[in-house]
């Protein structure tokens, strides 16, 4: 991985819906960066990325909404929100347009928004991205809280990778709350609802909207991907006029942090 210098600082902003965490790396041209759909998964994942990344931009990496330890959104939900909550954040930061890079579910939100409001975008990386399939998956259907020794688990593999000055046991002490509280766990349980509701799935798929994408377009995936198989990136890449992909010879689902240097350089000379 390239050297290291830029300093990784935890924020947060007030939108619509209240607090929204994020953590910052870096100066120059913004790419901010949206997480995948797990309960641990929010902002915090792309923390390992984030100095290397911050040498060359002004790196933002958002909790989604109802994700990490951000207010949560306590209305009837919908994907519009997850896409505008981006944009919202956008305004708030002053961000007139932006790099925007997805993974899994954040490649699906981060596919809508190219969609929607390309000129707010100056390039677009969808890494393992959700979108373009009709299926629910299981694990969001049968989804419950996880208990504390599940919480310390997962987080054990992030906490040993952490940028200097970033707490890992302010973070785990974070995690542990939002897994004990109800509000921000039945926040969660009513974003997986969404997510796996068959109309979402249909209402919201990008299939149909990804020839109207004209956004310069960078698709990731791994070739052994359990939970995205890499036909979906391929359909991505015949979508999306002139996109290019690569492929992770042998990676799963977490590209980012099972390859951060392939993935990294790959995201670099994109940019």
């Amino acid at each position: 991985m390239a050297t290291e210098t830029a300093t990784v600082a935890e924020k947060a902003v007030t939108l619509s819906q209240g607090k929204t965490r994020y953590f910052e790396a870096g100066t120059g041209f913004p790419l901010i960066l949206v997480h995948g759909a797990g309960f641990l998964g929010g902002a915090e994942g792309w923390l390992p990325l984030l100095p290397t990344l911050g040498n060359r931009f002004r790196v933002l990496a958002i909790d989604c909404l109802n994700f990490g330890t951000s207010d949560v959104f306590d209305q009837e939900f919908s994907f519009a929100y997850l896409v505008d909550h981006v944009r919202e954040f956008m305004d708030a930061l002053g961000i007139e347009k932006t790099n925007l890079a997805g993974h899994s579910m954040g490649g699906w939100i981060a596919t809508l928004f190219a969609y929607e409001s390309p000129e707010r975008l100056n390039k677009v990386i969808l890494s393992s991205a959700g979108g373009t399939a009709t299926r629910p998956l299981q694990n969001m259907v049968e989804w419950k809280p996880p208990t504390a020794e599940q919480v310390t688990n997962q987080m054990s593999g992030r906490l040993a990778n952490l940028p200097p000055g970033i707490d890992g046991s302010r973070l785990l002490d974070q995690a542990l709350a939002a897994a004990a509280s109800a509000e921000h766990t039945d926040a969660f349980a009513k974003v997986m609802r969404h997510m796996t509701n068959p109309l979402t799935r249909q209402r919201y798929n990008t299939m149909r909207r990804l020839p109207h994408i004209k956004v310069p377009t960078l698709i990731l995936w791994g070739t052994e991907d359990k939970t995205n198989d890499v036909s979906m990136g391929h359909d991505l890449h015949e979508g999306i006029k002139d996109s290019k992909i690569v492929l992770f010879e042998g990676a799963g689902h977490g590209t980012p942090q099972e390859r951060p240097d392939e993935w990294l350089k790959a995201v670099m000379e994109f940019l």
